[in-house]
């Protein structure tokens, strides 16, 4: 998977298009990414210890991961990932249209 936990995306389809967010977690079982502050939903919680009344809190839920693009901070805006082997032999991710190289 080119996305990974605490990439910052950018969502480029959907109701939250536009919209800028860390990863908080990968399901690559699923193709989903759970994206902070990215496709709100509201779940109620019944009576418990600590909510004596119940509530309604407010989640995020996952989003395809075609839905989203990587953030490039050189350019931007959203990129696409190309992977290479650095001199030492290990695997990178590096933005195609600049030489800006996630970490």
């Amino acid at each position: 998977m080119k996305i990974r936990k605490n990439d910052e995306v950018i969502v480029v389809s959907g109701s939250d298009k536009g919209r800028r967010g860390k990863v908080l977690r990968v399901f690559p079982a699923k193709e989903r990414v759970l994206v902070q502050g990215v496709n709100l939903i509201k779940k109620t919680v019944k009576k418990n210890q600590e909510y004596p009344n119940g509530t309604i809190l407010e989640k995020e839920a996952s989003i395809h991961i075609s839905n989203v693009m990587l953030f490039c901070p050189k350019l931007n805006k959203g990129v696409r990932v190309e992977f290479f082997v650095d001199n030492e032999g290990n695997k990178k991710r590096k933005a195609k249209g600049s030489d800006y190289i996630f970490e």
